[in-house]
């Protein structure tokens, strides 16, 4: 499986594409496909996927530590519960752009029981997944 991200990536004189990737990662009750990150493209400040929320999913309360995200929501409703305690919430649709800060709590839901929720995903940071920690609605991280 690890050499799959890298089979999968065409590179050619400072130029990398991915084709029509499929899921490569299920990750907190989201689907990635596979995507581009410092482990198959050699970036080193961004990374860059589709997610996938399947009907009724969450993706689990968590933080992402010193980097922002950026989504474009290309399908579906969602939820996002944010801030200290997640006592704050916003809904979107296919569409809207999505700002994350660093540092801030939020867990997201998917609001239909039918449809997925797909939408586009950038982090400044080339790791992806090394720098996201869970968090306690209840008592914090």
């Amino acid at each position: 499986m690890a050499d799959e991200p890298l089979a999968a990536v065409e590179h050619g004189d400072g130029i990398a594409v991915i084709r029509g990737s499929g899921t490569c990662r299920d990750w907190n009750g989201i689907r990635y496909k596979l995507g581009m990150a410092a482990g198959n493209v050699g970036s080193t400040r961004l990374s860059m996927n589709v997610a996938t929320i399947p009907p009724g999913g969450v993706a689990h309360a968590h933080i992402h530590v010193g980097f922002e995200v950026m989504l474009y929501i290309l399908e579906g409703r969602v939820r996002h519960e944010y801030g200290p305690g997640l006592r704050k919430s916003v809904d979107n649709r296919a569409g809207d752009f999505i700002y994350i800060e660093p540092g801030v709590p939020h867990e997201v839901f998917n609001l239909s029981d039918t449809e997925p929720v797909v939408a586009v995903v950038a982090r400044s940071d080339a790791g992806e997944w090394e720098h996201i920690v869970p968090y306690d609605r209840h008592g914090g991280e």
